[in-house]
C-alpha cells in the first residue's frame, strides 16, 4: 500500500488551501468581498450557529479567500488549523486570548519587537494580564519565572531588531516541563526557514504584513496550532476544557480535539475581539506566498554579504548577524534555522546616536520606514523609532541601543546594496 507522497514546501506555497474555484474555475482565489452569506433554510442557519456544521455566516468570522490563507499558511507551518486576523498585533491578542484570564501571566523574552514589549508590559494589564520579561538564554531563569498563574510562554524566532535566533527545542522542553504552550512569533523567520512546531512550539503566529506578503502593501496576521497540547491535562485552561456557555455548555476540547483552539478562535475571539483581516489584503498576502521560497533565498544571500561587508567598515563596531562565523549565536542556524540566519540584523556605530541619525539621513536606496519583511532595503533607528518607548535599559535588552542601526535587507543587487551603505557612511 502506497502512501500520498507529501508536497515541497515551494509547491504548497503555491497550492496548499486552493482550488479551483467551484463555481466558475476560476484558477486564483478570487476575492469574495461580501458580508454575508444566505443560508440554504433555518435548519441550515441552526446548524452553522451551533457549530454542528462548518460553513460561512459572516465575514467577520470566515470568508472563503481569508480561509484559503489560514489553510495555506497552516499547511507551510505543519499546523493543524488556523486564523487570519488584522494584523500582527492583533494574531499576538488572538493567540493569548483563549488562553488567559484576570490575573494569568505570560513569560516573554527580552529580545522582542519593541511593540510587542509596550504590548505585552502596558498594553495586556487592561485585561487584568501581565508579562515577565526574561533573557530566554538563562534557561534556568526561564524556569523560575514560571508559577502557578502562567499560561504560556512567548518568543521570536529570529528576534526583532537583532536577529537574535532563539533556541526553541531548549524553550519548549522548558514550556512542555510547565505544562503551558510555547507560543512562536516567525514573522522574521517564515516558515521557509523555521517550522517552530517541529522544535516544540504550540502555536506559531505571524505578522502577514512582513515576509509573507512581501511587498509593503497590506497589514494581516496569522495565529497557526499545532493541534499536539493537551487543553484538557490541566485545569489551567479553562475556555477550551470546560463547558462554554454561548454554545449550549459545548466543551472545545473534547468535542473538537486537534481543532478545538481554532475552532474557538473563530467562534469566540473573532465573533468578540472583531480583528477580521479583509479578502482582499487576504488575496495579496496570497500572492505573495506564492514566490516566498524564491524571495527569502535572495533576502538571506544578499544579507549574508551585506553583514559580511559591514563587519570590515572602520566605522563600524559591531554587526548582529547570526550567519556570521563570529556571531555567538552561529552554532543555532543549522539547528533552527537551516536554510539561513533571515535578512533582518542590525549594527553598531563606533559615531553613536549621531552618527546613526546621519546614515539613515544619507541613505538613498534604503527607504526610511517602520517596517521590515519588503521586497526593498529597508532601515530604521529602533531607538528613535519603534523601541522609543522602552527605556535606555530595555532598549539595550531588545538589541536596539541608541547607536544601533536596523537593517532590513531586500532583493535588489547586493552590488547596489552595498554601494549605497558606502557612500552613507562616507559622510557619517
Amino acid at each position: 500500500m502506497t502512501t500520498e507522497r507529501p508536497l515541497a514546501f515551494d509547491t504548497l506555497a503555491i497550492h496548499a488551501g486552493t482550488a479551483p474555484d467551484p463555481a466558475t474555475g476560476a484558477r486564483q482565489v478570487p476575492i469574495y468581498q461580501t458580508t454575508a452569506y444566505v443560508f440554504r433554510d433555518a435548519d441550515h442557519a441552526a446548524k452553522l450557529f451551533n457549530l454542528q456544521e462548518v460553513g460561512y455566516i459572516y465575514s467577520r468570522l470566515t470568508n472563503p479567500t481569508v480561509s484559503a490563507l489560514a489553510n495555506r499558511v497552516c499547511a507551510l507551518e505543519g499546523g493543524a488549523g488556523a486564523i487570519c486576523c488584522s494584523s500582527g498585533h492583533a494574531a499576538q491578542i488572538m493567540a493569548l486570548f483563549p488562553l488567559m484570564g484576570p490575573g494569568r501571566n505570560i513569560i516573554a523574552s527580552t529580545r522582542l519587537y519593541g511593540g510587542t514589549v509596550t504590548q505585552f508590559s502596558q498594553t495586556i494589564k487592561r485585561f487584568g494580564w501581565s508579562a515577565k520579561f526574561v533573557d530566554f538564554d538563562d534557561l534556568a531563569a526561564l524556569e523560575a519565572a514560571i508559577d502557578g498563574d502562567t499560561r504560556a510562554v512567548f518568543c521570536e524566532t529570529i528576534a526583532n531588531p537583532g536577529g537574535y535566533i532563539t533556541d526553541l527545542d531548549a524553550v519548549a522542553a522548558v514550556a512542555d516541563r510547565a505544562g503551558i504552550p510555547l507560543i512562536v512569533d516567525n514573522t522574521t523567520a517564515t516558515p521557509y526557514l523555521c517550522r517552530p512546531i517541529e522544535h516544540g512550539a504550540t502555536l506559531v503566529v505571524h505578522s502577514a504584513t512582513k515576509y509573507l506578503t512581501g511587498n509593503g502593501t497590506v497589514t494581516g496576521g496569522v495565529v497557526v496550532d499545532s493541534g499536539k497540547f493537551d487543553w484538557s491535562a490541566s485545569d489551567k485552561f479553562p475556555s477550551l476544557s470546560q463547558p462554554e456557555p454561548a454554545y449550549h455548555g459545548l466543551t472545545f476540547h473534547p468535542t473538537l480535539g486537534a481543532m478545538a483552539y481554532t475552532f474557538h478562535s473563530i467562534a469566540i475571539g473573532l465573533r468578540d475581539l472583531g480583528m477580521t483581516m479583509n479578502p482582499q489584503g487576504a488575496h495579496y498576502t496570497l500572492m505573495g506566498i506564492e514566490t516566498l521560497g524564491l524571495r527569502m533565498q535572495r533576502h538571506v544571500e544578499n544579507a549574508g554579504k551585506v553583514a559580511e561587508w559591514l563587519e570590515k567598515h572602520p566605522k563600524v563596531k559591531a554587526v548582529t548577524y547570526a550567519g556570521l562565523p563570529s556571531s555567538p549565536y552561529a552554532d543555532r542556524v543549522p539547528r533552527i534555522t537551516p536554510k539561513g540566519a533571515g535578512a533582518l540584523f542590525t549594527f553598531q556605530l563606533k559615531g553613536g546616536y549621531d552618527a546613526c541619525v546621519k546614515l539613515i539621513d544619507s541613505l538613498k536606496l534604503f527607504s526610511h520606514v517602520a517596517n521590515l519583511g519588503d521586497t526593498r532595503s529597508l532601515v530604521i533607528h529602533s531607538a528613535s523609532t519603534t523601541h522609543r518607548q522602552l527605556t535606555e535599559e530595555q532598549q539595550i535588552k531588545a538589541g536596539a541601543a541608541p547607536d544601533v542601526v536596523r537593517l532590513s535587507i531586500g532583493i535588489e543587487d547586493v552590488s547596489d546594496i552595498i554601494a549605497d551603505l558606502e557612500q552613507a557612511l562616507a559622510q557619517v
